[in-house]
């Protein structure tokens, strides 16, 4: 291995890692609020990339211009499905939300496959193939462009919470439903808004992971799974986490397919995430239980 073979390497982590912090930013928004964990979060990424997919072959609307509009219609879909359906199991056991959600992926998984097939999908931009050469190091073009557009994502996601009266509400509700209600905040409807951004975060997500790797319906699980170590490590129900946690994880896996194999690359991710629970449990910018 030569010093500029690892440095591309760990700048490709980084840069894909923020995409993966994008996905599991959705993940960490929604239990941090509505306190409901997404085990259909993977697959609501994989419908996403279906979505850009298809609005690339049929219209040629490029994926980092599709995020915008799947972004707002995966907020319509996570708000009418948790005022329609979640609404009901976020005061019952957790294993009955764990259910409900989990059957939820399990056809959507297979809806995607009844559709599609299992046969992978890919887009072929027009710039896939381009990089730029920054002394002896390449950067490619499609990550350098999703990693910014994820960054703008979180970033406009954490001006929404830090600033506007809404996101301010969102936050109260978090920090102290009892208050939050008591003030008469509607709870059910901020757990609404919370369940779309969440989505509409994944949604873009979806978007720009399919500038970067094909999609087929059996990517869903594994992505719910990397969601879920990204938002382990980063710590649950923390924003900044989840990016920080995305960033881990990427670097992790591009470190592993040339220290070691591709193959071996999820090992090594949850050999991470076992070390930073055993040293840190609560995550990397969690909050220790009191």
């Amino acid at each position: 291995m030569t010093l500029p073979l690892v440095l591309e390497v760990l700048i490709q982590g980084m840069l894909t890692g923020l995409v993966y912090g994008l996905m599991a930013l959705g993940l960490s928004v929604i239990f941090g609020v509505v306190r409901v964990v997404n085990f259909a979060h993977g697959e609501f990424a994989v419908v996403g990339m279906y979505g850009a997919f298809i609005l690339f072959t049929t219209l040629k609307i490029d994926p980092f211009i599709a995020m915008a509009p799947l972004a707002a219609l995966f907020f319509v879909m996570g708000y009418g499905l948790q005022r329609s359906l979640v609404v009901h199991f976020i005061r019952r056991p957790d294993h009955e939300q764990f259910i409900l959600l989990v059957g939820l992926a399990i056809i959507m998984v297979n809806g995607l496959l009844m559709i599609f097939g299992p046969d992978a999908r890919h887009v072929d931009l027009p710039y896939s193939y381009d990089s730029w050469m920054l002394g002896p190091v390449l950067i490619d073009k499609v990550r350098a462009y999703a990693a910014l557009a994820a960054l703008g994502v979180a970033g406009a996601l954490f001006a929404f919470f830090r600033y506007t009266q809404m996101g301010l509400a969102i936050r109260a509700c978090a920090d102290n439903l009892t208050g939050a209600a008591v003030v008469g905040l509607d709870i059910d409807k901020l757990y609404a808004l919370t369940f779309g951004i969440g989505l509409a975060c994944v949604g873009a997500a979806g978007a720009l992971l399919v500038s970067i790797a094909d999609v087929t319906p059996m990517l869903a699980p594994a992505f719910t799974l990397l969601a879920f170590t990204i938002v382990i490590i980063g710590g649950l129900g923390s924003m900044g986490g989840a990016l920080l946690g995305g960033l881990v994880i990427g670097v992790a896996e591009a470190l592993a397919s040339i220290a070691i194999a591709p193959s071996m690359k999820t090992m090594v991710c949850f050999g991470l995430l076992v070390v930073i629970l055993a040293l840190r449990p609560q995550g990397l910018m969690g909050k220790r239980a009191a």
